[in-house]
């Protein structure tokens, strides 16, 4: 009552100023054995705020990964941490203790589509919603219904959502990343060493294709993470802790902030232009890449974002080829996806 008087101030919250005042959540990915591939794409899409596709057997570590992105992220600036905020009094489930936490949503798959992208006869935000400024991490992403995938496309490139009701519309804000895992095939074996698949040729076309080309045009690192033999696994040498990635990742995303004021993953148009310049030879490079391989104009583009992530976590001030060929490398998966 003494504040709603004015007798008292409001105590502030006591917010930490950089990444190390907040704990590590999500595990630490040191206890990752092996996968160095997918665990670079994770830093990858740590570091520009891009959307990630594992692809792989049981087992492999998938969901393992993807649990581990909050440990690589830094904390929330104030204005975003006060948007999350506001979004999560909607539910009742602002946690004053989890302020400039980023959001971890992980539906099931039998998520009704109200409940994943908002709506009701009153509408409210969905899981999209309350995972904005955070992770969205969709597992098993072939068994959610298909015209619920296809609602995702929209938030993918706008960061927001709107619902349209007979009595209302409404505009909830869905700046999310995706992480999602999928297997290769229904019963999952498919190009595993140790394990036969079972699934004839039409079976995989036909849950691939649960999947539309536009939803994994969205998606910009795509990677498979294979089986690993327990020989293998037994002697891979412990990597780098996530407190050490996180400071690098924290450090190349400063760097964006202060270039053009948004994530990689956000530059569009002319400032896509301008801060993914490319000299002459890796521009031939890239273009001679997307015709061999049919890119569209978004992989395209979104290749581009990828390269400058990868030249922001390596303090270049330019993308150089290697960065091109590395980004590359994480759209080999949608071919295969595609069936192209």
């Amino acid at each position: 009552m003494a504040i709603l008087r004015g007798e008292e101030e409001i105590p502030a919250l006591p917010a930490p100023t950089d990444s190390s005042d907040l704990p590590i959540r999500g595990g630490d990915l040191a206890e990752v054995r092996g996968q160095e591939q997918a665990k670079r794409a994770l830093i990858v899409a740590a570091t520009g705020g891009h959307h990630l596709l594992f692809s792989g057997p049981p087992g492999t570590g998938k969901s393992m990964l993807a649990a581990r992105l909050p440990s690589l992220l830094p904390p929330l600036r104030d204005e975003e941490a006060l948007e999350v905020a506001s979004i999560h009094s909607l539910h009742g489930l602002f946690d004053p203790a989890n302020w400039r936490q980023r959001p971890y949503r992980s539906p099931h798959h039998t998520v009704s589509a109200a409940a994943l992208v908002g709506g009701g006869s009153q509408p409210r935000p969905g899981e999209i919603s309350l995972a904005h400024r955070g992770i969205l991490f969709l597992d098993e992403l072939p068994e959610f219904p298909r015209s619920v995938l296809e609602v995702l496309r929209e938030p993918l490139e706008t960061g927001e959502i709107h619902i349209a009701r007979a009595r209302q519309r409404a505009r909830f804000p869905a700046r999310f990343q995706l992480i999602a895992a999928m297997n290769p095939c229904p019963c999952g074996h498919l190009g595993n060493p140790l394990q036969a698949c079972r699934c004839s040729p039409a079976q995989i076309q036909q849950y691939r294709s649960r999947l539309s080309g536009p939803l994994l045009d969205r998606i910009d690192l795509q990677v498979e993470v294979p089986v690993l033999a327990p020989e293998y696994l037994e002697n891979a040498p412990r990597g780098e802790s996530s407190a050490v990635w996180r400071a690098r990742i924290a450090e190349a995303i400063e760097r964006q902030w202060q270039r053009q004021g948004c994530s990689n993953a956000q530059l569009q148009g002319e400032a896509l232009d301008q801060h993914c310049a490319l000299e002459k030879n890796s521009r031939d490079f890239l273009r001679l890449a997307a015709e061999r391989l049919h890119f569209s104009a978004r992989a395209y583009h979104r290749i581009l974002r990828v390269a400058r992530s990868i030249a922001d976590l390596a303090a270049e001030a330019s993308i150089r080829q290697e960065h091109l060929a590395e980004a590359l490398q994480y759209r080999r998966l949608a071919h295969t996806l595609s069936g192209s």
